[in-house]
């Protein structure tokens, strides 16, 4: 994802803007590896090979969330890791 974005993006479920980003993996301008947080509702939004997974909760892929918090579980903020919705560790 292109830092630029973060300009534009806003939460789907309640249209806060703007989001926080957490960096896990960056290459120049680009983030790899990521989250993004939406300090109204407290979602989380994985950034995963360069693409921010931002859906509604009823589409996402529970599965692949809980694989990307348990992986980075050291490295992101505890509002992500124990807190966030739709689910959290």
């Amino acid at each position: 994802m292109n830092k630029k974005m973060l300009d534009i993006l806003a939460c789907p479920i309640d249209k806060h803007f703007p989001l926080e980003m957490y960096e896990l993996e960056s290459k120049d301008q680009v983030v790899v590896e990521g989250s993004l947080y939406c300090t109204n509702c407290d979602r989380f939004y994985p950034i995963i090979e360069e693409i921010p997974i931002m859906l509604p909760d009823e589409l996402r892929d529970k599965n692949q969330d809980i694989v990307f918090l348990e992986k980075h579980k050291n490295s992101l903020p505890q509002k992500i890791i124990k807190d966030a919705k739709p689910w959290h560790l």
